[in-house]
């Protein structure tokens, strides 16, 4: 089986983290025997990518050697969709169906047009992946697989804190939090966060945010180690990956109610899920900071490694294959 991956979202050299989790599926899918052909949709302006991205495809699938086409995020789905000779998969990941938040935690106005657009694709396409029952729940008529991204085990995993720190060049003595997110982004929320460390720095000095993002996922998981714990103070989100992540390096976590988080900490010693309030989150850091205890979190997202999730989007592929042929 060939398929053909669409995505506007793909690391390159400035910014290895962007769509990371994009590569790491498609790593673990090729890993799994499928053949991967891959169409990054980028250049300037970025408005103009997807109508050039139209014209991209029907090059791609000229030679006949395709049998599938498995778009990421919506828009990268209309792109697929613009043909009608193989049939087409469409992974959801988050606000292009639950929408684009502003910094006031609203949805804006272009991202609830987006969202219908979203909708209305999901209807047209050959199977819809979403990566928790929220965003399967925003779908109507449409009965989408929800396979939630993979984790890497190999790669996320305990390293003693010292060492991590070591690597990294961190104060050995300093009580860290790691904000993993581009602070820029409203939907993360980042001035809660910010405020929250400002709290607890007041009152303990040794205490530190880190803000890390467009960092290799190497380095990613040695700041999830050498970390005291993970803020995540998000508005919305749909199944976010530094969580999973951050569990299979056991690293205590605090959140706030969104996506699929509360399930996959579930009574995991160490994480907290609460309310988006300073005060509370404060609280539960402070708990965190008293022992610095790592988790078992890990244990929590084993069913998430990269072959389990690679088996079921190729059972998705196989399911679209096979009631493409019967028609």
């Amino acid at each position: 089986m060939k398929v053909l991956t669409v995505t506007a979202m793909y690391p390159e050299p400035g910014n290895p983290a962007f769509g990371s989790f994009v590569r790491t599926q498609m790593e673990s899918l090729e890993q799994a025997g499928i053949e991967i052909a891959l169409l990054v949709l980028k250049g300037r302006p970025r408005k103009l990518i997807y109508a050039k991205g139209v014209f991209q495809l029907r090059r791609c699938l000229s030679d006949g050697s395709i049998d599938l086409v498995h778009g990421h995020y919506s828009f990268a789905g209309m792109v697929a969709r613009a043909q009608n000779r193989v049939p087409v998969v469409v992974t959801y990941h988050g606000d292009d169906i639950l929408g684009t938040v502003n910094p006031n935690g609203k949805t804006t106005l272009f991202s609830r047009v987006a969202v219908v657009g979203g909708q209305m694709l999901a209807r047209v396409v050959d199977a819809v992946i979403v990566q928790s029952k929220e965003m399967a729940d925003k779908f109507s008529g449409v009965r989408p697989y929800i396979i939630p991204h993979e984790v890497d085990l190999d790669l996320f995993r305990p390293v003693r804190r010292d060492h991590a720190r070591a690597v990294l060049g961190l104060d050995p003595d300093r009580k860290y939090l790691l904000f993993a997110a581009n602070p820029k982004i409203p939907v993360k929320r980042f001035p809660l966060a910010k405020a929250t460390v400002e709290y607890l720095a007041h009152r303990d000095p040794t205490v530190e945010l880190l803000v890390v993002y467009k960092e290799t996922q190497d380095r990613l998981a040695l700041y999830m180690n050498a970390c005291d714990a993970l803020i995540f103070p998000s508005f919305q989100e749909g199944s976010p990956n530094v969580v999973k992540q951050s569990m299979a390096c056991n690293l205590p976590i605090v959140a706030t109610d969104v996506g699929d988080v509360r399930d996959v900490i579930g009574n995991t010693k160490g994480c907290y899920v609460c309310r988006p309030d300073v005060a509370q989150l404060a609280e539960k850091l402070r708990e965190v900071l008293r022992f610095r205890p790592r988790t078992r979190g890990r244990d929590r997202v084993r069913g998430l490694d990269r072959q389990t999730v690679a088996r079921q989007v190729i059972q998705v592929y196989d399911d679209v294959l096979r009631t493409h042929e019967s028609r």
